[in-house]
């Protein structure tokens, strides 16, 4: 239910409540009067969130007027009159909802003022009332307005509470959702980077060969074709996580090690000489270390094509007791000039993915000339 219809529902039964108990209870004073002043007590508190102060202050002014003027919308007990008529519940009832209402929805200084104000208006209707006595000034200012107040402050502590946790968790999320949507833009790049870097090799082997030898021109082709798709899948995938909001979008397993023989066979085909090597006993390795072995072989394979020329490249695994070693070197120019710097937002994908792991990574020349790319993923944090 809306807040406002639920405050306009709850000052229509304490208006009623209120009228009922006025038709059953022997008052004093006009019934107009008693009925009027009834209805300016209770339905003002459906605006009780929206100004709380006004509201309380209305109830205050209300019931002074009335008790001045004659009537009996309250009966204070008085001391050792057990016979005395109890107060009437829902004029009660109404002057706690309101005091309830600036302690929970006003902010510091118009809490404090609405306090004072309704502390102090109850004690003016005890003198309005001529039933001046020490207990009723207790039972108006404590029970009617203080301890209703005090309740508000409360509830207003918990739930800007909860609202910071919330604020809290949401910023959290965004910036997961930030970190994985950089994720998703690293894994573009691996992907477009090397598919495209394998087409140009061989669209320029195709355009060379296509005359006098056309079967080899068609394969080249053909590998055009099959990396192009391979591309054009993982990009959709990657892409789909974005666009499908509050769905789990399918995708495929993401790659390992298991399969950088696929990607050795794709740069095999572009014209480059690639040898693989692994060392120590091959196990199961955590999914991130998996995945960026995967990808620091993609990345550094792809500037070997880019910048290398006809080089020839060695791509070794080494398993040891608690890290995987990745490495990829090649026997080519080497970082003599900034072509490798070219590279740019590759390098730097490597370097953020190894600094996640707690890794290590070496990025430059090679002891015997040449590119290295030498990663330590540490297998345990």
């Amino acid at each position: 239910m809306r807040p406002q219809r639920s405050d306009w529902l709850l000052a229509a039964a304490l208006a009623a409540a209120f009228l009922l108990q006025l038709a059953l209870h022997d008052t004093e004073g006009s019934a107009a009067l008693n009925i009027a002043g009834g209805l300016l007590l209770t339905l003002p508190l459906a605006f009780r969130r929206q100004a709380p102060v006004a509201v309380i202050a209305i109830f205050c002014a209300t019931a002074i007027l009335n008790e001045a003027l004659g009537g009996a919308l309250f009966t204070f007990p008085e001391a050792g009159a057990p016979d005395q008529d109890p107060p009437l519940f829902a004029s009660l009832a109404a002057g706690a909802v309101a005091s309830y209402s600036v302690g929970v929805y006003a902010d510091d200084r118009p809490a404090v003022a609405g306090l004072l104000l309704g502390v102090a208006g109850l004690w003016a209707t005890v003198v309005a009332s001529d039933q001046i006595e020490f207990a009723n000034f207790i039972w108006s200012g404590g029970l009617i307005a203080a301890t209703p107040w005090f309740a508000g402050r409360v509830s207003r502590s918990r739930r800007q509470r909860i609202a910071s946790l919330e604020l809290e968790q949401e910023q959290r999320t965004q910036i997961a959702l930030a970190d994985e949507r950089a994720r998703i833009a690293r894994e573009l790049h691996d992907v477009v980077a090397h598919s495209v870097g394998v087409i140009v090799v061989q669209a320029q082997g195709a355009r060379r060969v296509i005359d006098r030898d056309p079967a080899r021109a068609d394969e080249a082709l053909a590998t055009i074709e099959d990396t192009a798709r391979s591309a054009l899948g993982e990009m959709r995938r990657s892409l789909g996580v974005l666009r499908s909001e509050g769905e789990e979008a399918a995708r495929a397993p993401q790659p390992g090690v298991g399969d950088i023989e696929g990607l050795l066979a794709s740069a095999r085909s572009s014209g480059l000489s690639v040898d693989f090597v692994v060392e120590g006993t091959a196990r199961p390795l955590p999914q991130g270390v998996d995945l960026s072995a995967y990808r620091i072989v993609q990345e550094a394979l792809t500037n070997t094509i880019k910048h290398a020329g006809p080089a020839r490249s060695r791509v070794t695994l080494r398993y040891g007791d608690g890290e995987l070693v990745v490495e990829v070197k090649d026997d080519g120019p080497g970082p003599a000039d900034d072509a490798r710097e070219g590279a740019g937002h590759g390098l730097v994908g490597m370097r953020e993915r190894v600094a996640v792991l707690a890794g290590e990574l070496q990025a430059g020349a090679g002891p015997d000339g040449g590119f290295l790319v030498r990663a330590s993923l540490p297998l345990e944090r």
